[in-house]
């Protein structure tokens, strides 16, 4: 009869971490304290989540800078909430027009806003199907509806 017990030894750190980690996964109350934020958030720990273009915006950067950032307010399709996306490269706002579906992404810093751009926390990937950066080195043309 072997009894499971406790690894030991001088590299057994690792395993006794992964085990711990593993086993409170099944608590409910670490999981309701822990996991409920990710599904509070816009895209519901989703990477990427489709919309509908409401309106064009500009924000103001944050100090010492001085510009206008493109941007724009988008109605989720999974959950209606409404975000503001970010749109990258220079001249990139005429591509989009309003009621157009448009695919968003994070910026990549966990949900936190990026640079000079106070509370944008997304950026705009497609527009209308078509990636915005193919449209932007004239690669391709945004299809009609």
């Amino acid at each position: 009869n072997i009894k499971k017990r406790k690894t030991k030894g001088i590299n057994a750190g690792n395993k006794i971490k992964r085990t711990k980690k593993f086993q409170r996964r099944a608590d409910l109350s670490y999981r309701s304290r822990i996991f409920h934020q990710i599904y509070n958030q816009p895209f519901a720990g989703a990477p990427q989540a489709k919309g509908v273009a409401l309106e064009k915006i500009g924000i103001e950067a944050k100090q010492p800078n001085s510009a206008i950032r493109k941007c724009i307010r988008v109605q989720l399709f999974k959950n209606n909430k409404k975000i503001t996306a970010f749109v990258p490269r220079d001249g990139c706002l005429n591509y989009i027009d309003i009621n157009d579906q448009v695919l968003l992404c994070g910026f990549g810093k966990s949900g936190k806003s990026k640079g000079d751009i106070p509370g944008v926390r997304f950026q705009v990937l497609k527009v209308s199907g078509v990636a915005l950066i193919s449209l932007f080195r004239n690669k391709k043309i945004k299809p009609r509806r």
